[in-house]
């Protein structure tokens, strides 16, 4: 992590009595719970943002975001950011006079949750966010 701020889940209180020593003195590492959330549309919760330690308050099944608007589809094409990919939506549009159609595109900043395991050129589904947020989700 880059972050220079300590790492927590906002909804999880840190500072719970906890016995260090359990019986026969042995230290026991008890793990810390962790919050997640199942956000449903047919999505199901990745193991990495119930099992693992990525804190994201901006992922739909680990922070404060709620899914909501339509879900899209497109074609990761940059990676270069922290927690953001660009996605590329190609279309076509009909051009009147000459009874044909053109290609276009339109290029989107997605926000990505360490929670995913991604890779560039994969077809992914996006979906808009509470915040004004994109989240993607693996095909």
């Amino acid at each position: 992590l880059t972050e220079k701020a300590f790492q927590k889940q906002p909804t999880i209180f840190q500072n719970k009595k906890r016995v260090l020593v359990a019986d026969g003195g042995k230290e026991v590492k008890e793990k810390l719970p962790r919050y997640h959330k199942s956000v449903g549309l047919g999505f199901k919760t990745p193991r990495e943002a119930i099992d693992g330690t990525c804190i994201d308050t901006k992922c739909p099944f680990t922070g404060n975001v709620s899914i909501r608007g339509r879900i899209l589809s497109g074609v990761v094409t940059k990676m270069k950011m922290q927690r953001t990919i660009v996605i590329r939506r190609d279309y076509l549009h009909y051009i009147r006079k000459y009874n044909r159609f053109e290609k276009r595109h339109k290029n989107i900043s997605v926000h990505l949750s360490p929670c995913f395991r991604y890779d560039a050129a994969r077809r992914l589904l996006i979906q808009n966010m509470q915040q004004s947020e994109i989240q993607f989700q693996g095909k």
